[in-house]
């Protein structure tokens, strides 16, 4: 579980660089790469969430 907590952050930080990249300077790519990021996430978020549920229930 604290491997798939420090993918996340990664992914968060990686997300927020290129996130601002597009708003603050219009880098088309960096928006491509923010929107892959996201993407990518949710579904950890989703994988974080399930393992949550099981570490709840021992």
């Amino acid at each position: 579980m604290k491997a798939l907590v420090e993918k996340i952050n990664a992914l968060i930080a990686d997300f927020q660089v290129n996130a601002a990249a597009q708003v603050e300077k219009g880098n088309k790519a960096a928006g491509t790469r923010a929107r892959k990021a996201a993407l990518e996430l949710s579904k950890e978020l989703k994988e974080f969430r399930k393992v949550s549920v099981e570490e709840a229930k021992k």
